[in-house]
């Protein structure tokens, strides 16, 4: 995997974390808001999100193939999604959501593997 820019990859995980707030932050924080403000302030959060998100997609495509770009994607997501639905949301994580995990994690290492001789 050394054709990964570790700049894209922590823009990947802020833009993941900020976008995870937009989505399923409002579920909590703004649970009893009408439905217009919920929406309003998501689209403020998830134009920070762009803004760091963008960026990270140039910067991988240049070192990156784009299917390995949304690969590693779909992987950052996913980290960031646990520790954020445990600590912010007070989720729990089941054995079913962890043979997911996997399945993506193998993903990673198929993309980044090259094709086989």
């Amino acid at each position: 995997m050394s054709n990964i820019n570790w700049t894209t990859i922590g823009l990947l995980v802020i833009s993941n974390l900020v976008m995870l707030y937009a989505w399923y932050g409002h579920l909590k924080s703004l649970s009893n808001a009408p439905m217009w403000l919920v929406i309003l302030v998501s689209w403020v959060i998830a134009l920070g999100e762009y803004c760091l998100m963008v960026p990270a997609n140039r910067l991988g495509a240049k070192t990156m193939s784009l299917e390995q770009l949304k690969i590693l994607q779909e992987a950052i997501a996913l980290l960031t999604f646990v520790p954020f639905s445990i600590v912010v949301m007070k989720e729990t994580i089941s054995w079913n959501y962890v043979a997911a995990a996997l399945c993506i994690f193998g993903a990673v290492y198929f993309i980044f593997k090259g094709p086989f001789s």
